[in-house]
């Protein structure tokens, strides 16, 4: 008789073995999302006090007189989002409800600016605001900025004006 031999290709012990299996190798994937943020531009736009301001009063003289009141914040709000600068102006329609006091007896001190925001932002005093002149300029504009100022108004009284209430209108404007 023929002795034969047989070959185990695993050996199990008492049901312990080891049993390795090879896992394919899976190649790294990648998922790129293109995204975008769009910033629109906004408004450019200026505000002043609406309410009534009384710049003084004086008793009537033979000399002429000033009185001096400061007519409370004005802002310029530059929202735009871009590098351009803007101006402010100003100007008052003549004083009336009296006699003898013109508009160019009126003007303007801008004073101390605050800018929040990049910009340059450079004031610029009226000896007259019988037209609409600048007052306050921006340059060297970086995205959004805000300016705000507090402007001295200076009549100067006519010897000969007449007593009476004087009224007039300050417009501001920002382009």
């Amino acid at each position: 008789m023929r002795n034969m031999k047989i070959a185990a290709a695993a050996l199990f012990l008492g049901g312990a073995g080891v049993l390795t299996f090879a896992v394919p190798a899976f190649a790294a994937t990648a998922a790129d999302t293109p995204v975008t943020v769009v910033i629109t531009a906004g408004t450019l736009g200026i505000s002043a006090p609406t309410a009534s301001v009384l710049l003084g009063t004086t008793p009537a003289n033979a000399t002429a007189q000033t009185v001096t009141a400061q007519l409370g914040p004005v802002l310029v709000t530059d929202n735009r989002a871009g590098i351009a600068g803007w101006v402010a102006t100003a100007g008052a329609t003549a004083p009336s409800d009296g006699t003898g006091i013109p508009t160019s007896a009126m003007a303007y001190t801008p004073g101390n600016t605050t800018v929040v925001g990049t910009a340059t932002v450079t004031g610029i005093n009226l000896a007259s605001m019988a037209t609409q002149s600048t007052v306050e300029t921006a340059t060297a504009v970086t995205g959004d900025n805000t300016a705000t100022w507090n402007p001295s108004i200076v009549v100067t009284i006519p010897a000969a004006a007449v007593a009476g209430t004087y009224s007039a209108t300050i417009t501001h404007s920002v382009s």
